[in-house]
């Protein structure tokens, strides 16, 4: 399981490294995509900027929490813009990102609050 926790967040930021980046360069199929979803050209690149930060915030183990909770959110935002438009059978890609950033998350938390300071501490259980 260590491989895993090590692994996937380097593999989400080298993809969204390449998705983020595809969106910051203007590449075509990026422009029709999002004119195609009736969206502004800006939210592609306000997309872009979103997952290249994401991919990097993966690469650094205080941030890999942020990145992957921000990813979370663009996977769902995708998940949901392919449901409106029809294309649903785009869905299970974004929808296994997803489930990895959950997991990235998951196993990336308790750090990442320590790291800002935060108390960590479980209350869940009440003392006797």
């Amino acid at each position: 399981m260590k491989w895993f926790v090590t692994i996937i967040p380097v593999i989400l930021g080298i993809f969204f490294l390449y998705a983020g980046g595809s969106k910051l360069a203007g590449q075509a199929m990026h422009v029709e995509h999002f004119t195609g979803w009736s969206y502004p050209i800006w939210f592609m690149y306000v997309t872009g900027f979103i997952e290249t930060s994401c991919a990097i915030m993966l690469f650094v183990p205080m941030t890999r929490f942020y990145g992957a909770v921000l990813i979370i959110c663009t996977m769902l935002g995708a998940i949901v813009t392919l449901v409106v438009s029809n294309q649903l059978v785009q869905i299970p890609i974004p929808s296994l990102v997803l489930v990895l950033a959950v997991l990235t998350a998951k196993n990336h938390r308790s750090g990442s609050f320590s790291a800002v300071g935060a108390d960590t501490t479980d209350i869940s259980h009440e003392a006797d």
